[in-house]
C-alpha cells in the first residue's frame, strides 16, 4: 500500500482548489495519507520561493488570472483577493493536527477551512471560524482548543520535514518518500502514478 505525505497550507489557494479530488484518488488506490499543514511563507524562505506580494508584477498578475481560470474550470467559487489573506495560518493548522489524531474526514476539514478563506470571506485565524469548519466536517469543535502545544511542535516539525523531503510549495504530495507531485494541477499525474502508469 502506498503512503502519501500531503504537505499543504491553510492559506494556499491551490490547496483550496485541490478540493476533495486528492482524497478520492488516495481512496481509489488504497493509499494511506499523513496530512502535514505547514507555514508556506516559511517554506518559501527556506527553499528559494518568493511570497506572492514580493513577486514581479507580471507574476502577480498571472497568478490572479490563473486562479480565476482554474476556479472556473473546477466550478469552485474563489475570490482572488480575499478579505482575510494573508492571515495567521497557525490556529487552523493546529486544529487540523488535532483532528488527524482524533480521526475523521480530513479532506472535508481541509476543504472547509480553505474554502472559508477563498470563497466565504472569513478569517481562519479566529476561533469561531475554525470551530465552524470542524463541526461542518464532523469533528468536535472543541478540537480548536485541544493540544495547542503539541500542535505547534508538529506544525514546526512539518516545515522541517518538508524541507528535508524536497517539498517547496503547496499542495505537495510525496509518495513513499520518493515520487514528488507539486500542485493541484498534478493530481492526474499522481493518480496515474499510483495506478502504475507513470
Amino acid at each position: 500500500m502506498a503512503h502519501i505525505d500531503f504537505y499543504f497550507a491553510t492559506i494556499s489557494p491551490f490547496t483550496y482548489l485541490t478540493g476533495l479530488r486528492f482524497e478520492e484518488i488516495a481512496k481509489r488506490h488504497g493509499a494511506a495519507v499523513t496530512y502535514k499543514p505547514l507555514d508556506i511563507m516559511a517554506l518559501f524562505a527556506r527553499t528559494g520561493g518568493t511570497p506572492p506580494k514580493d513577486r514581479h508584477p507580471s507574476r502577480q498578475a498571472y497568478r490572479l488570472q490563473d486562479l480565476a481560470r482554474t476556479s472556473k474550470k473546477l466550478g469552485m467559487p474563489l475570490n482572488v483577493q480575499p478579505a482575510f489573506w494573508p492571515t495567521n495560518p497557525a490556529p487552523a493548522s493546529y486544529a487540523i493536527i488535532a483532528a488527524q489524531k482524533a480521526g475523521g474526514d480530513m479532506g472535508g476539514l481541509i476543504h472547509a477551512i480553505t474554502r472559508r478563506v477563498w470563497a466565504d470571506e472569513k478569517n481562519i485565524a479566529e476561533d469561531d471560524v475554525i470551530r465552524e469548519a470542524l463541526e461542518e466536517a464532523g469533528f468536535d469543535p472543541g478540537l480548536a482548543d485541544s493540544g495547542l502545544l503539541a500542535g505547534a511542535e508538529e506544525y514546526a516539525r512539518n516545515l522541517e520535514d518538508a524541507v528535508n523531503a524536497g517539498a517547496f510549495g503547496a499542495p505537495f504530495f510525496i509518495v513513499d518518500r520518493d515520487a514528488h507531485f507539486w500542485g493541484q494541477d498534478r493530481l492526474e499525474d499522481l493518480d496515474l502514478y499510483l495506478a502504475g502508469k507513470l
